[in-house]
């Protein structure tokens, strides 16, 4: 029906019309298309040809089929000879009678005796003397290939009589595989095939109206294109699956497909491991790329990563850590981000951030930091080559781990001076280049910090405060600054990922979780609304994630695998790339962090406050440990001293002083008699210790 829009009422007087315009249509049949045209070519060559990791996979896969089976089969060649051995009695009976048949001409037997009943003289005729041809010439081949066979036969057992063994072994084999039965081949097949179903669009379009969108639901019952919903292109074959591009009806988005993926799943008869809805970056907002896999992404083969046997990285380019569920291979950028990695235990956490830090290890110049709250040493592979390394959550592990931190804190402000002492035409975006990490004399390299279970770190009761607080410098920081934190956390929750770094972090990856706030703690505020649900993932879905922060789009990846010794291999090559550098620094030495100034933070209190002091507050005491140490204090506010303060039993309270302009006022502050007391406390526990 064609939409018409009406003209207002005109002034009669002005018109002399007493009736209004008739209507005009909206659609102008004059308007002028676009003119523009999208014009897609399917590759000349398929995509295995084109590259060559695919073109390795094909060709491996293939080779290890035929080889299975050539060695499948020559184990029992034996065995498939005494079979055919004994069923070629049968064999030659089948070959006689077949023969026999072929020689009289049976086959026609049936169309003489239907002559014969219909008494057509004239049709018998012609076939009787059809036969009788066939008949002479089918004797003349058969007669002159018994003389000649029986001739061959005669001269092979006078020549060469081992050849006529040859030649019967071989006939009497071939009688047995015609004596085979039907139902039970002798030689029966190495691997066992199930065919998958193969996807068409009458299964698309069932899997679709089985999700229970209404408005999909509709567009199908209506033949689709009366709503807008089509195939924009034929499906194909896409890497080891099958790739369907549609449109949707108006106003619906592939979210709500992917919130449906178990049963659209269902609807495909396939294990929702092996499908994945998704938009099309490079369309309009609705369109859909569904992919179905021939096997789930966890069950899938996953190729070798590239750097596993040689390469070097640098960690300003994209390098490649794990695949999509195509098996095409995924890139990240390490450099100037932070990263969070977050899932419930024992989906790959630790050895995703292992991967990340084995990519750091292999760029000569870089300092790598690795710390293993969990203490079971899964980065103990990375030893030979960290600059710092700890595993453990004993409190001296921790104070380990906090002096290091330190270090890393000094070397911010050091490379911040750096950089603002440098040259517009040298720095001219005020952070760090791959130009600068090069030059030694800088001291610009790339740092990789990586601390497995941090939630350890931060809920530390005399600690966690001032360690936040150096993390979520260097998550804020750090990135313009060539240096890269990387938090792992079982528990995403806002203790074991504080606010200051969850909300800074660049790259996220979400492994397993349980529920929506854990999945949004990772991967950001609205990703589960946005139907990016790391909840979906199933027990079995090891190494696979949701990577936020790499693209426009969250997408789906999975880690390249790198077990313990395959990573001892990466360090050892990487060890030796540093020695050729000149880079082994740190616990690869031998040597631990210095314990810097600053660790007793109530002898530093003590110090800060005045003897005729009786109560000062909280701001004025980390001004005046800023002043006193400022390379550990120096960015400290009043909340800072509160919260180092409370573990060792201090209250804060309101305390009454007087500002710089000389009011009164009442703040926050402690009592210097409580930091005296908790000295003496500490004294005493230590003596008795």
């Amino acid at each position: 029906m064609t939409e018409t829009i009406e003209r207002p009422l005109q002034d009669a007087s002005a018109t002399g019309e007493d009736v209004q315009d008739a209507p005009r249509p909206v659609d102008n049949p004059n308007l002028p298309k676009p003119g523009v045209s999208e014009e897609k070519r399917r590759p000349i060559l398929p995509a295995w040809l084109k590259d060559r990791t695919e073109f390795v996979t094909t060709a491996r896969h293939t080779g290890s089929r035929i080889g299975y089976a050539s060695l499948y089969h020559g184990v029992r060649l034996p065995w498939y000879g005494l079979q055919l051995t004994a069923m070629s009695p049968r064999g030659a009976c089948r070959f006689i009678r077949e023969t026999s048949r072929w020689l009289w001409d049976r086959e026609a037997a049936p169309l003489r005796d239907h002559a014969v009943r219909q008494e057509d003289v004239d049709e018998y005729m012609t076939l009787a003397r059809l036969r009788g041809n066939r008949v002479r010439l089918r004797g003349l081949v058969t007669i002159v290939g018994c003389v000649f066979g029986l001739g061959f036969a005669l001269w092979l057992y006078v020549m060469a009589p081992e050849f006529l063994w040859v030649f019967a072994a071989g006939g009497v084999l071939t009688m047995g595989y015609f004596g085979q039965q039907p139902d039970a081949p002798v030689i029966g097949p190495a691997v066992m095939r199930t065919e998958l179903q193969k996807l068409t669009g009458t299964i698309v379009l069932r899997a679709l109206d089985s999700i229970g969108n209404p408005k999909i639901s509709a567009a199908i019952k209506k033949g689709g294109d009366m709503d807008g919903m089509r195939f924009t292109s034929e499906i194909t074959r896409d890497g080891p699956g099958y790739r369907a591009d549609l449109d949707l009806p108006y106003g619906v988005t592939p979210d709500a497909i992917m919130e449906k993926r178990e049963e659209l799943a269902s609807g495909l008869r396939r294990k929702v491991g092996c499908v994945w809805p998704s938009g099309d970056e490079d369309e309009h907002e609705g369109r859909l790329v569904l992919w179905v896999g021939d096997k789930p992404m966890n069950e899938t083969t996953k190729p070798a990563w590239p750097l596993l046997k040689d390469g070097q990285v640098d960690l300003f380019k994209p390098v490649v850590f794990g695949n999509d569920q195509r098996m095409r291979w995924v890139e990240v950028t390490l450099m100037f981000a932070s990263i969070v990695i977050g899932s419930i235990p024992r989906m790959g956490k630790t050895f995703l951030l292992r991967l990340l830090l084995l990519i750091c290890a292999l760029d000569p110049r870089a300092w790598i930091l690795a710390f293993d709250l969990k203490g079971t040493g899964d980065l103990g592979a990375l030893e030979p080559v960290a600059h710092r390394y700890r595993a453990g959550e004993e409190d001296e592990d921790i104070e380990y781990i906090l002096h290091a931190l330190r270090e890393i804190k000094a070397e911010l402000r050091r490379r911040a001076k750096v950089i603002k002492s440098l040259p517009r035409s040298r720095c001219p975006e005020s952070k760090v280049t791959p130009a600068l990490a090069n030059d030694r004399s800088l001291g610009l390299h790339p740092i990789g910090i990586g601390i497995d279970e941090c939630q350890v770190l931060f809920e530390h009761e005399k600690y966690g405060a001032e360690i936040e607080s150096i993390c979520t410098d260097i998550t804020k920081r750090g990135p313009a600054l060539g240096i890269i934190g990387m938090y792992a956390t079982q528990r995403p929750d806002a203790k074991s990922l504080p606010p200051g770094i969850s909300a800074n972090a660049v790259l996220r990856f979400c492994l397993k979780v349980m529920g929506h706030q854990a999945n949004d703690m990772v991967l950001s505020t609205g990703a589960y609304k946005s139907g990016v649900r790391a909840t979906m993932f199933s027990r079995r879905d090891l190494g696979i994630c949701y990577m936020a922060g790499e693209g426009d789009d969250p997408r789906i990846v999975a880690s390249a695998f790198v077990d313990a010794p395959k990573a001892e291999l990466v360090v050892a090559r990487a060890r030796k790339m540093r020695e050729e550098y000149g880079n082994i620094t740190g616990h690869a030495l031998g040597e631990g962090p210095a314990e810097t100034a600053g660790l007793d933070i109530l002898g530093d209190v003590l110090k800060s406050v005045a003897v005729d002091e009786k109560a000062v507050w909280c701001e004025r005491i980390a001004a005046r440990l800023g002043e006193l140490r400022p390379d550990v204090y120096g960015e400290w506010k009043g909340e800072n001293v509160t919260a180092a303060l409370k573990p060792w039993g201090i209250k804060t309270g309101q305390v009454w002083g007087q500002t710089d302009e000389g009011e009164g006022a009442n703040r926050r502050g402690i009592q210097r008699a409580d930091v005296t007391a908790a000295i003496a406390r500490r004294d005493a526990d230590r003596l008795a210790a």
